[in-house]
């Protein structure tokens, strides 16, 4: 492997973590309200909590936040590797980047290096890097997703489905529909299981309260 390979790498995976980090739920809630999302509700830093506790306008910022922040991700550091010359193909393709960025802004919202290590799922972040790598993906996701909570009223449950179809998704998508070659198609797929891992691995404890019959079922109502 080049050093100029190694130093996209790091940058992505840099670049991911300190951006990952910034925790919008937390900055919002602390900034109009005052207190901290991690002592209120589930204690779970993130959109759901957010939208429980505060409500619609306090959830608002944090899902543009926090989407805001994998796209920057992937973009910063999609030109990094491009000015490193970092391609993995004839076609200098700098595709795969993304994913590399998208798992590590994962990692710093999970734990998060301006916050105590203590942030939130990684759901909104997660899927947010694919309206930069792959729209297709995101908008299947986001389907799977719209599904699973309709019919079953839990965001827990929706968001590990989701997430357990992303690898496949993301496989039929750039094989079937961007006209990718099966090796890189191959690749993107392996690249993105981490990232569904990741996040499906912080859902534990809701996945034992689904099997327990008293996990809390989403409503769009605030808890104040």
């Amino acid at each position: 492997m080049s050093d100029n390979y190694i130093r996209a790498f790091a940058a992505a995976g840099l670049i991911g973590y300190f951006l990952g980090s910034i925790n919008f739920s937390i900055l919002v809630v602390r900034l109009l309200k005052g207190e901290d999302i991690r002592e209120k509700g589930s204690g779970n830093a993130g959109l759901t909590n957010t939208l429980r506790c505060y409500g619609k306008g306090c959830a608002l910022l944090t899902l543009i936040g926090d989407l805001g922040k994998g796209v920057a991700a992937v973009l910063l550091s999609r030109l990094v590797c491009s000015l490193l010359d970092a391609g993995i193909s004839p076609d200098n393709d700098t595709h795969y980047i993304g994913y590399i960025a998208g798992f590590f802004a994962i990692i710093g919202h999970v734990f998060p290096i301006y916050y105590g290590f203590k942030g939130g799922k990684g759901v909104l972040v997660g899927v947010s890097i694919f309206l930069v790598v792959d729209p297709a993906v995101f908008a299947i996701l986001i389907v799977i997703f719209a599904i699973v909570l309709i019919i079953s009223k839990y965001v827990s449950l929706s968001s590990i489905i989701a997430s357990a179809c992303c690898p496949l998704a993301t496989f039929m998508s750039e094989y079937f529909i961007f006209g990718t070659s099966a090796k890189l198609s191959l690749l993107y797929a392996a690249l993105s299981i981490p990232m569904a891992a990741m996040v499906i691995w912080m859902h534990r404890s809701n996945i034992q309260r689904l099997r327990e019959g008293c996990e809390n079922k989403f409503s769009f109502k605030s808890s104040k």
